[in-house]
């Protein structure tokens, strides 16, 4: 027993050996693959303020190892990085432990990280009105004020009312005005290898942006359509990936993960400064009167704080990056299979700017074939009188057909060319389309085709069929489509009219009416199933 102790004291009391730090090169490749948010719907546009898809990073790095253990800094990784999600790859002994560091350099972790060591304090002397600089101590944490130690004793900054200033001469170990990442990894020899982190990262998203250009008419409702499409990519976090290769996916994934969750992006903690109580008999002491107001809430980044001229690293100033929203480019993605869902890859690498957009073109088409089609429902109810007609522009995702390729999700502007120059015709939005299938696009009711439709006669109660009127006004210069919606097709069969058909669930019957002309439609509808 007495032996077992001793190994065991021996044991606690011999020192472990630190592992070494060792910074990793900045990103040498990236490719940023960006996710739509899984939960927005087909009608639903993007969120600029606050995207909710992600993205897949992939950074190749350099880092020169020791032998032995050591820790691996990966500095300016994405703030919305998903810790968990991260691989390394190319390591000779792989990974041991792998962390996120939670402080950004701030204002209140410069003051954590001197604590007991020197700062300089500059401030106005009220006697000359000259600034004047001295060695001080740095004595208390920032969460409750800051005390440093002079010549002349211990004393509270920014408490006398005149401008004071910290200048520190280094930034403490382990603090880094960029998102930080760390692995432990050990390497029997040592040496210099090329390593790739792979990550998630929250706060990305992407949309398709449409604009259709309707050209002359071919004559029987039917046009054609100069068609060009972009790519807009939004990257929500306060990283850049610059020259970095560029792709979108497009599809729904099955995600179980909350990334928002997840994420935990680092902090930037403010330094709240508290004085000596000052107060009167009258208003009250700030300790044993009226409580004082709690600090303000502290900025969301370290940025927030890159311009006070007041708390200065030597050397290490950080300046504010302008926001940027760049141009659109003139590249064009390509179109790759990934399984059941569709890629988007971008040709040549671009940068992929913080709190920015990014806008490619991926679709030029000239003289697309479509068509005009008119809608209107025509079930077993009543007949409220003549309305106008829905319209909707077809055309089919066929090569023949000027098209040929798949459709993302996303906002379409329509114009139409005039005298007067292109006028705006409409806006709509498109759900995900394959090759082959046909797209139907939304437009505003027609003003030139109204329409009546419904049960002649009073409807009765036990009945299995019934006599139907379409009546359809039309005062284009030529001829339309009209589709009309008898019901659901398991529930009713039409008489008297042929070319039905099922389109999406419907009974459905599509007739052609000439220019400026009106006809009426007579039939009969049964019913061949239960309400």
């Amino acid at each position: 027993m007495r032996i077992l102790l001793s190994i065991l004291a021996l044991a606690l009391a011999w020192p472990v050996e630190a592992r070494e730090a060792v910074d990793a090169s900045a990103p040498e490749k990236l490719s940023v693959t960006v996710y739509r948010n899984p939960d927005r719907g087909e009608g639903e546009k993007m969120d600029r303020n606050w995207p909710q898809g992600f993205a897949m990073i992939s950074e190749v790095r350099t880092v020169t190892l020791p032998a032995g253990e050591s820790t691996i800094r990966f500095t300016g990784v994405s703030e919305g990085m998903v810790a968990v999600s991260a691989i390394v790859t190319g390591l000779p002994g792989g990974t041991i432990e792998k962390n996120r560091n939670a402080d950004l350099l701030s204002p209140a972790a410069l003051v954590d990280g001197t604590l007991g060591n020197r700062v300089t304090i500059t401030r106005t002397n009220p006697a000359t009105g000259k600034a004047q600089s001295e060695d001080a101590i740095v004595r208390t944490r920032a969460d409750g004020g800051l005390v440093l130690q002079t010549a002349q004793g211990f004393e509270a900054v920014r408490c006398s009312g005149l401008p004071e200033g910290l200048t520190y001469n280094r930034v403490p170990v382990g603090l880094s005005a960029q998102p930080v990442f760390t692995i432990d990894t050990r390497s029997p020899a040592g040496g210099t290898y090329q390593v790739t982190l792979t990550y998630i990262s929250w706060g990305f998203d992407w949309e398709a942006n449409y604009v259709a250009r309707l050209r002359e008419g071919m004559g029987e409702g039917r046009l054609k359509v100069d068609l060009l499409s972009w790519l807009t990519l939004l990257n929500d976090n306060d990283q850049s990936f610059d020259n970095a290769e560029l792709m979108a996916v497009a599809g729904k994934l099955n995600i179980g993960s909350d990334f928002q969750a997840l994420a935990d992006p680092p902090q930037a903690r403010a330094l709240s400064l508290t004085c000596y109580p000052f107060g009167s008999t009258a208003a009250g002491s700030p300790i044993y009167g009226f409580p004082p107001p709690p600090p303000p809430p502290p900025p969301p980044a370290a940025v927030a704080y890159a311009d006070s001229a007041e708390i200065v690293v030597t050397g290490a100033r950080i300046t504010q990056k302008a926001l940027e929203s760049p141009s659109p480019v003139s590249v064009v993605a390509a179109e790759e299979v990934l399984g059941d869902l569709k890629l988007y890859r971008v040709p040549e690498r671009v940068d992929v700017s913080a709190k920015g957009q990014k806008q490619v073109a991926f679709l030029d088409r000239k003289g697309v074939k479509g068509k005009f089609l008119y809608i209107t429902d025509c079930d077993r109810g009543g007949n409220d009188g003549f309305h106008p007609a829905a319209m909707q522009l077809l055309a089919l995702n066929e090569k023949k057909d000027g098209l040929g390729q798949s459709l993302p999700m996303g906002g379409m502007t329509i114009y139409e060319p005039t005298e007067m120059g292109d006028l705006l015709v409409a806006e709509t939005r498109l759900r995900d389309y394959a090759l082959s299938q046909e797209v139907e696009l939304d437009l505003p009711e027609s003003s030139q085709v109204q329409v009546s439709c419904g049960v002649v006669g009073e409807w009765k109660e036990g009945r299995k069929s019934y006599p139907m009127r379409a009546i359809v006004a039309n005062a284009n210069d030529e001829p339309i489509t009209m589709r009309l919606k008898l019901g659901w097709a398991a529930d009713v069969e039409v008489q008297g009219m042929k070319g039905s058909r099922v389109k999406d669930g419907f009974r459905i019957v599509e007739v052609e009416v000439p220019a400026n002309s009106r006809r009426t439609y007579d039939f009969r509808l049964r019913e061949t199933g239960s309400d």
